[in-house]
């Protein structure tokens, strides 16, 4: 197991900024984000590749975003990876708190080359994963990409969003992933933007997400 590091404490305000720390036998992840932040990432998973992919959220989303994580990487990557967004997305449900004020949807087309997949994403309060994807390999690197799927499971259970992921087009699968990232970063920063038409408003017709 890697030296855990400290996050960085973000200079934010404190009713759009979260940090949550998780701990079982198996791991030890924390979080801290900022949605109002500029994109700074600070990243140390022990998972080089899910390192690169959380450094595609903050750098996309303009979320400033620490993650650090020991884990059991001597056995695999699974229980890290899952944990990481597990704790990833109770940060986010912590730093939206209500919602109130939220555009709530996201929605972003990103091309990687010859990669090509949509995200589009609710805060809804109703945890749900449409996934798309058709990763040719069974690792980039040392990565199992079948952990790209346990990953956005763990993050959508947490955060409680609506999530939909389609391919496109793709054959590289480093590309697929990365693309894959990087449109959810960018509907990330679209759903939880204020709304200045609404900023003191939940946005929904029945008043509470």
């Amino acid at each position: 197991m890697q030296t855990q590091e400290t996050p960085i404490a973000w200079p934010v305000s404190a009713s759009r900024a979260a940090s949550v720390r998780r701990t079982t036998k198996e791991t030890d992840v924390s979080v801290s984000l900022n949605l109002d932040g500029q994109g700074q990432a600070n990243n140390r998973t022990g998972v080089p590749f899910l390192d690169h992919m959380l450094d595609q959220i903050g750098a996309h989303s303009l979320i400033d975003l620490s993650v650090q994580a020991t884990g059991d990487v001597h056995i695999d990557d699974h229980h890290t990876n899952e944990d990481v967004g597990i704790t990833l997305g109770q940060a986010l449900a912590k730093a939206l708190g209500d919602r109130k004020g939220i555009q709530r949807f996201g929605h972003f087309l990103a091309p990687l080359d010859e990669s090509l997949v949509e995200v589009c994403l609710d805060f809804s309060g109703r945890p749900h994963l449409s996934y798309g994807l058709q990763i040719p390999t069974q690792r980039v690197g040392t990565y199992d990409t079948q952990l790209v799927r346990e990953f956005f499971v763990a993050v959508v259970n947490h955060s409680q969003m609506t999530l939909h992921i389609r391919q496109l087009d793709g054959i590289n699968s480093h590309h697929i992933i990365e693309a894959t990232f990087k449109a959810f970063a960018r509907s990330l920063r679209m759903a939880v933007e204020i709304d200045p038409r609404r900023q003191h408003e939940i946005p929904s017709s029945k008043g509470v997400l």
